[in-house]
């Protein structure tokens, strides 16, 4: 990282972008190109659960090559000020890499459901009851991440989260 200064070194801190942010950006190897798709996603102790279609590039992509880039933006927001060169970005992301796989077993396919479920705010049994063939036609990913960094402007404010 080219700006100590930026690094966020406290892994609560990244623990805490990784459970409370909605969006996760992964980047796949196409080649001799990168693909990036954003998902909403689930996030439990080191593991990132994605759901999607079971046919499509990114399943394609998969099963030529699982390595995967990671990003996640807890916040980004653009600083406006009177002269052009002032504005800046307040923001707090984290960058990594891990092994992605498509979860085959049914159980293991509900228990990732409910990781992305309850971290986008389901909190009751009935918000995790699951249509079988609904289960049956998807595909759950799940990313083991293996590294990660994150990183935050200098002008961020813990106010603004």
């Amino acid at each position: 990282m080219r700006r100590d200064l930026q690094e966020i070194k406290d892994k609560s801190i990244i623990d805490k972008i990784l459970s409370t942010s909605e969006i996760c950006r992964l980047g796949f190897i196409d080649n001799d190109r990168a693909y990036i798709l954003p998902f909403n996603y689930g996030y439990q102790d080191g593991f990132i659960y994605i759901h999607c279609a079971r046919e499509g590039k990114k399943i394609d992509l998969i099963k030529k090559n699982n390595l995967v880039c990671i990003e996640i933006e807890q916040i980004a927001r653009i600083e406006r000020y009177d002269k052009a060169c002032k504005w800046a970005t307040t923001y707090r992301s984290v960058v990594g890499y891990g092994n992605i796989g498509i979860i085959a077993d049914y159980e293991q396919k509900r228990a990732g459901l409910d990781v992305i479920m309850k971290h986008n705010g389901a909190n009751s049994s009935h918000d995790l009851n699951y249509e079988k063939s609904k289960v049956d036609s998807m595909s759950v990913l799940k990313v083991e991440i293996t590294e990660l960094t994150g990183k935050q402007s200098g002008n961020w404010n813990e106010n603004l989260v």
